[in-house]
């Protein structure tokens, strides 16, 4: 089997020159192969970039797009492909955009892997634990108290004894952040836990433990991404001082980072992105890395079906894969891309049995929202 082609789609919803919001814009990619199999992938980062790196023409041995370096290879040869793709790329960056775009190749080799051998991509990583993974629900909060108070009714409708915020400006402003948490708090009642996401926001340590201070009575389970990942000495003093637990990691890659961020930081909870990591490949290093420093493992994912699904098979067989957010976001990427979007169900997300990932796309989605320059 050969891989004969590779395929960057990148889709958005508002146009070009409007805001676009998180979930409103992804890059996908299809792998055909000689046999009609055909593996898909994603990153959740700049789509332009990506695509770019995806299609570019070599420079010089270490400097090659990566559809380049994919074409004519036999697709099941996994970690073989995912060395040649980081060798290949390593003048236009062994971290940051270059392993976005090789976690969404790696996503659809082994897509094409559990189609080859006719078994999920579980079955693939050494067998699931799990038959369902519990999940935590994200939204953006909006401007208006009486529809945050409908989000979140919302989603304790759907089961979920979990939910987190962030995004919508939410870590500016504290009187209104705490404005905004006594609401939720007051609609999700005691027992649900509540996390929220400060996207680095905060200015700095000492920022950030008064910060703390002032939410503590909102009974916080984490609070994610306080300081930029690279505030190192930062947020180890947070993680000694604070008394919340402290999660973060999302744009980190590989696992050469991540245990940078492990030993350096101490996090109660690692938050890889499958999609910016190093792909399904990486993770595996990443959740070894998580268990030898003592921090949960629970992955950012707030893009597409395709990153959902990649992240379910991951964690249903990982030991400790016990918990996995699930975007809230109204877009069409996310709601109507998938035609079989894998559901929540009662606070909890079944584990998938069909061949690689299992994923289907809506080509009529693809068509309405895909950027052609």
């Amino acid at each position: 089997m050969k891989i004969i082609d590779v395929e960057a789609i990148w889709l958005r919803v508002p146009a070009l020159d409007e805001p676009c919001e998180w979930g409103e814009d992804a890059l996908i990619v299809r792998i055909h192969t000689d046999t009609g199999l055909v593996g898909v992938g994603e990153t959740d980062s700049s789509p332009s970039v990506v695509k770019a790196l995806i299609e570019m023409p070599a420079s010089h041995e270490t400097c090659q797009g990566l559809r380049q370096l994919l074409i004519g290879e036999n697709p099941l040869e996994i970690d073989r492909l995912w060395k040649k793709m980081v060798r290949g790329s390593e003048y236009v960056g062994r971290r940051g955009a270059a392993i976005h775009a090789i976690s969404a190749l790696d996503i659809a080799l082994w897509d094409i892997a559990g189609q080859h051998y006719g078994v999920p991509v579980h079955t693939l990583l050494g067998g699931k634990h799990r038959d369902r993974i519990a999940a935590y629900g994200t939204f953006i909060p909006k401007p208006d108290e009486t529809a945050n108070r409908q989000i979140v009714r919302e989603l304790l409708a759907q089961g979920l004894k979990s939910i987190k915020l962030g995004g919508g400006g939410f870590g500016e402003d504290l009187n209104a952040d705490k404005a905004l948490l006594k609401v939720i708090r007051e609609e999700i009642g005691k027992d649900v836990k509540l996390q929220i996401d400060l996207v680095g926001r905060w200015r700095n340590y000492a920022n950030a433990l008064t910060q703390c201070d002032a939410l503590r009575g909102f009974n916080l389970n984490w609070i994610e991404e306080p300081l930029p990942s690279d505030d190192s000495e930062g947020l180890l003093r947070l993680v000694q001082q604070c008394g919340i637990r402290v999660s973060g990691g999302e744009g980190l890659a590989t696992r050469h980072e991540f245990k940078a961020f492990l030993a350096e930081t101490r996090p109660a909870i690692v938050q890889p992105d499958i999609t910016r990591c190093g792909g399904i490949s990486e993770m595996r290093h990443i959740d070894e890395l998580a268990r030898q420093y003592g921090a949960q493992l629970v992955p950012h994912g707030f893009s597409t079906g395709i990153l959902l699904a990649a992240t379910v098979h991951f964690m249903a067989a990982s030991e400790a894969g016990e918990l996995i957010e699930y975007s809230q976001s109204d877009s069409p990427l996310f709601r109507n891309l998938v035609k079989n979007l894998i559901p929540l169900q009662n606070g909890h997300v079944p584990v998938p049995d069909r061949h690689g990932l299992g994923v289907e796309l809506d080509e009529g989605v693809i068509d309405r929202y895909r950027v052609r320059l």
